[in-house]
């Protein structure tokens, strides 16, 4: 890749990187996991950087990739990730800090999603994330009615979860 690319891609990642916490967040336990997930969606991104055509927001192209990266690793019996040598480690990337009760309400909340199936995962995620149905339904390759529908259905099974 080329070093204004490279410059590119790695200001896009540093700008963008709440939503890879955010899919690391729901997809692991621990900080450990968490950190490898981290990693492996960076690389993948890397990967991938060079045909992102730029005809969705890097920050769509940026969580379908993400959730598609780990929602196979979630998948897999196995959990060996496959690194990279590539230069991240000299960008610093933080953890967003909460306070005690912010953080036990989020501790809730991932617990009760973590119950959920991948898809309905990646559905809650977003639209946690703010995003509206049509851009749900194009990040994960279903109708906005769909999308709209399973929110519904998400939203139920959640406050059962959340307020047995």
């Amino acid at each position: 890749m080329n070093p204004a690319l490279e410059k590119e891609f790695v200001e896009q990642l540093d700008k963008n990187q709440n939503i890879i916490h955010k899919i690391c967040r729901l997809y692991t336990q621990d900080t450990s996991g968490h950190k490898d997930l981290f990693q492996e969606i960076s690389i993948q991104l890397w990967h991938a950087y060079p045909k992102f055509r730029g005809d969705a927001k890097f920050s769509t192209w940026a969580y379908r990739v993400g959730l598609n990266t780990a929602i196979s690793l979630y998948r897999k019996s196995t959990r060996e990730i496959k690194t990279s040598d590539i230069e991240l480690g000299l960008y610093k990337f933080e953890y967003q800090q909460y306070d005690d009760q912010e953080e036990e309400q989020l501790k809730s909340m991932y617990k009760a999603i973590a119950e959920l199936n991948d898809i309905d995962k990646a559905l809650i995620f977003l639209y946690l994330e703010d995003k509206n149905y049509q851009e749900i339904g194009e990040t994960l390759g279903i109708s906005q009615i769909n999308a709209r529908v399973k929110m519904n259905r998400i939203k139920s099974k959640l406050k059962k979860l959340l307020n047995p």
